[in-house]
This record gives C-alpha cells, structure tokens and sequence, in this order.
C-alpha cells in the first residue's frame, strides 16, 4: 500500500470526527465536555501530523512544498491543545471550531495538490515503501 493511501484513509475517519465534533462541541453545556471530546482528535491528528512530516513530506523537502503543510501542522497541534488550557467554554468552542476548519483545508491542499505532486516526484516504489514504513509505525500488517 502506498503512503497516500494510508493517509487518505486516516482522512476519511478525520472527517467523521468533524463532522461529529462540529455539531456536539456547540451544543456543549460545560467547557469539560468539550475538552474531552477534543482529547482524541488531538492525539488522532498528532500522530498523524507526526507520520506525514517523518515519512513523505521528509521526503517532498528538496522540492520545497511542504513549509505550510508544517506550519498548519503546529497550528492544529496549537488550537486543540489550547482548549485543554482554555478559561472558559465560548473561547474552547472557538478554538475546535477553528482546528477544525483549519485541518479540512490542510487535508483539501493534500488531497488535491500534495499527494498528486508526491505521487509524480516520487514515484509508486518509493510510495510502496513508505506505507510499509508508515504500517510498521502503526502496527498494522499489510500483504
């Protein structure tokens, strides 16, 4: 299995996960509901933030493109982990709302500019190998 497969499947669960967020964090009556709520997202997107920047976009740095994808990175880590820290409800709800928004247009730029242009300047081997890394990370067996 290539990367980009891998990566588009953790999408797919992602945007389950807005989907479902985006309608209970407003409807949230205590700021300690939304953050634990935005607990698994948290940790969900950290990992795969940190497989992205270690395996493709490592590999995607002598072709320039991916100084944003890192620093959306940061700001998604940024946003969800200030709700655990913030002071009250409105300023958390804001702030999972705003991840969120954020890593839907993150994951748009990949599907449709950076996994194509990975899937060019790369090529399919290397691809390959880079879902056999990112599976070994995961513990998941491919065959």
């Amino acid at each position: 299995m290539k990367i980009i497969e891998a990566l588009l499947g953790e999408h797919g669960v992602f945007y389950a996960q807005f989907d479902h967020l985006e309608q209970a964090v407003p409807a949230a009556q205590t700021l300690a509901q939304v953050q634990a709520q935005v607990s698994l997202l948290a940790a969900g997107l950290a990992t795969h933030a940190h497989l992205e920047d270690e395996l493709l976009f490592a590999k995607l740095d002598p072709l320039g493109p991916v100084a944003v994808m890192r620093q959306e990175h940061d700001q998604i880590e940024g946003d969800l982990g200030q709700v655990q820290e913030a002071g009250d409800l409105a300023q958390a709800q804001r702030l999972v709302l705003h991840a969120i928004q954020v890593a839907r247009d993150h994951f748009t730029k990949e599907e449709e500019l950076l996994f194509p242009m990975a899937e060019q300047a790369l090529g399919a081997e290397t691809l390959t190998q880079l879902g056999s890394q990112w599976a070994k990370q995961r513990r998941v067996k491919i065959r």
